[in-house]
């Protein structure tokens, strides 16, 4: 899991477009937080620390904690809006956490010992099925990447999700298949048989008589 992170919010009395208007206008970020049976909570961030969180990475798989005039409330980003221009933060909605709150969330993959693949190490190329995953998985315990390792893969094999050791509590939201990751496909580039292999395979010549 990602380390925690703590921003300062000011509640808004108002919502509504001309509300996140202003509150852009003063160099800030309107938000709502809602969620565990509570009323939505309308808030405006610090633009500078809503920035640099979305475009730092693992921004909707971290939970934070939101001050609020001095209240403290634990959440875990849902979405948010960029400027399509700009690409500069619009809004964000916030989802509290309670100590039994689950979610679904899109978790990266990552792999490892690519230079113990004996397929890759042959020319063959790593095809990514999903550069992503999405489990669901209790909202204090989000993986911060899921691993697969490559050592031992060759041509031609697939690697499917049963064959990744996920943390307790965490599972696929695809539950009816077991989906593909990544395999291993063959290239032009791949490395030939040398002559000596080659000769060694073929059949002798028959005797001349």
């Amino acid at each position: 899991m990602s380390d925690t992170y703590e921003l300062k919010a000011d509640a808004r009395e108002q919502v509504g477009k001309g509300s996140a208007r202003a509150v852009r206008r003063e160099g800030k970020v309107p938000a709502v937080i809602y969620g565990d049976k509570q009323p939505p909570l309308a808030i405006a961030l610090s633009y500078k620390d809503v920035y640099y969180k979305i475009h730092g990475g693992g921004f909707l798989t971290t939970v934070a904690t939101i001050d609020v005039g001095g209240k403290k409330i634990q959440v875990l980003p849902k979405d948010y809006q960029l400027d399509p221009v700009k690409d500069t933060p619009l809004h964000v909605d916030f989802l509290r956490i309670g100590k039994d709150t689950e979610v679904n969330v899109e978790v990266p993959v990552h792999f490892v010992n690519e230079d113990k693949s004996p397929g890759i190490k042959r020319g063959g190329v790593l095809n990514i099925v999903r550069h992503e995953v999405e489990f669901h998985c209790p909202a204090n315990a989000i993986p911060e990447f899921i691993t697969i390792d490559l050592t031992g893969a060759d041509i031609g094999d697939s690697i499917h999700i049963s064959s990744v050791k996920l943390p307790a509590g965490v599972r696929p939201v695809i539950q009816d298949r077991d989906f593909t990751i990544a395999t291993i496909a063959g290239s032009s580039a791949m490395k030939p048989e040398t002559t000596e292999t080659a000769e060694a395979a073929a059949p002798a010549p028959a005797a001349e008589e």
